[in-house]
C-alpha cells in the first residue's frame, strides 16, 4: 500500500492537505509543494515565487528587490544555528541578502541593528544617523582629540575613508552611515606632526 490522503477502508481523511511527494499530512494552511525547493511550503502559492539563485521561495513583494546569495537558505540561521530551509518558522531576508528566522530577527533587533554575518545594517537607519549627526555636533571632543584623524571602514558600503575621530561615532564619507569600524590607529593631521 502507499500513503494517500484518505483511508482505503473507511475513507477517513488523514489531513486536509496531503502531498504525495513529501507524504505530508496537515491542516490546510494553503500549503504547496515547490519542486525546486524539494519540500512543501506554507502559501498560498500565488503569493510566492522561487528564486533560482537563492534556491528559495520568497514573497512576491521581494521579486526584483532582494540581493541574491546563492543557496542562502541552505545555511543555518546565524542566531539559533538551526536549519532555515526546512524550518516551519518563516525566514526574514535582510537587505544584505542573508536570512534569519523571523523570530530570530525580532530578537536580534532587541540587541542591535546589524546582520550577524556581515555587519551590514539590517534596517533603514537614516533617521537615527541624522540624530547622531546632531549629537556629534553638540558634543565637542576634549582638546587632545579635537584634531585626531582615523581611518574607518564602513560596514554598509565597504568604503574606506579618513575622518575626524569622535567618541559617539565616525561617519562614512561615502554613504553617511555611522555603521563603521576603526581601521588603523588614530593620528594627528600632517600639519601637527
Amino acid at each position: 500500500r502507499q500513503a494517500q490522503q484518505r483511508c482505503e477502508g473507511c475513507q477517513s481523511l488523514f489531513g486536509e492537505y496531503y502531498c504525495g511527494i513529501c507524504h505530508l499530512f496537515d491542516r490546510d494552511k494553503k500549503q504547496y509543494h515547490c519542486a525546486e525547493c524539494g519540500i512543501c511550503r506554507i502559501g498560498p502559492k500565488e503569493d510566492f515565487f522561487h528564486c533560482s539563485k537563492c534556491n528559495l521561495c520568497l514573497s512576491l513583494s521581494l521579486r526584483g528587490k532582494h540581493k541574491c546569495i546563492e543557496n542562502v537558505s541552505r545555511q543555518d540561521c546565524p542566531i539559533c544555528l538551526e536549519d532555515i530551509h526546512t524550518s516551519r518558522v518563516g525566514a526574514h531576508v535582510l537587505p544584505c541578502g542573508h536570512l534569519l528566522h523571523r523570530t530570530c530577527y525580532e530578537d536580534m533587533l532587541k540587541e542591535g541593528y546589524r546582520c550577524p554575518l556581515c555587519m551590514h545594517s539590517a534596517l533603514d537607519m537614516t533617521r537615527y544617523w541624522r540624530q547622531l549627526d546632531d549629537e556629534v555636533a553638540q558634543t565637542p571632543m576634549p582638546t587632545e582629540y579635537q584634531n585626531m584623524m582615523v581611518e574607518i571602514l564602513c560596514n554598509d558600503c565597504n568604503a574606506r575613508s579618513t575622518v575626524q575621530f569622535h567618541l559617539l561615532g565616525m561617519k562614512c564619507k561615502n554613504c553617511e552611515s555611522y555603521n563603521t569600524a576603526q581601521d588603523g590607529r588614530c593620528r594627528l593631521p600632517l600639519e601637527e606632526q
